[in-house]
């Protein structure tokens, strides 16, 4: 297992080092699955992720980089930050900083915590994140098409591509989006890319 690049010490573990946030997020996989009545076959058809994986994934013997379980989300028409939140707790009101629920790419060491997660009623939710120098995390494409996306970038500098176009984000600069197609969010450095994202599903 990666080590984490410049992660908050206080946030919550990731899910990489949480085994049992891991077997939830396994199982959820497989019941999703399930519910839609597909074989690992099919869904490997529909996500673009191996068969092979996807089994590795619903056994729990792997955990997904943030690319692969985007490809999922799709498939499933979800949301990546919902997926996440269907295997926490349930949503409260008011979240201590311990109580925010981190998830962390091991392959890139790209780290998303959830300081206000999806929650039934609402339509918005709030991740604060942060990209390691020299990383990038590529989607290829939105988990659910339409999204509403609010970028601040906090510290360090991002380069993030949507729609074909990339636009580089200082300390401070904002980009607000609404995402259709493939996007990538790269930090070029020195100091790793700190950043609140809000997302909103589409109306």
């Amino acid at each position: 297992m990666n080590t984490r690049a410049n992660s908050p010490t206080t946030a919550a573990d990731t899910s990489a080092d949480d085994p049992e946030l891991e077997r939830r997020l396994a199982d959820r996989l497989q019941r999703l699955r399930a519910q839609r009545g597909w074989t690992l076959d099919e869904l490997s058809t529909r996500s673009g992720v191996s068969r092979a994986s996807l089994s590795r994934l619903e056994r729990g013997e792997t955990s997904p980089t943030a690319s692969l379980l985007n490809r999922l989300c799709a498939a499933h028409g979800l949301s990546m930050s919902r997926l996440l939140a269907e295997v926490e707790a349930a949503p409260v009101r008011r979240l201590a900083l311990a109580e925010q629920a981190s998830w962390r790419d091991t392959e890139t060491g790209f780290v998303r915590r959830m300081v206000s997660p999806p929650a039934a009623g609402f339509v918005g939710e709030l991740l604060a994140c942060e990209l390691p120098a020299g990383a990038q995390v590529h989607y290829d494409r939105p988990s659910v098409g339409g999204l509403e996306h609010h970028v601040l970038l906090l510290d360090g500098r991002l380069l993030l591509e949507v729609d074909g176009q990339t636009h580089p984000l200082e300390a401070g600069d904002s980009l607000r989006f609404r995402l259709w197609g493939p996007n990538t969010f790269a930090a070029p450095g020195p100091l790793p890319a700190r950043y609140v994202l809000a997302i909103c599903q589409p109306s």
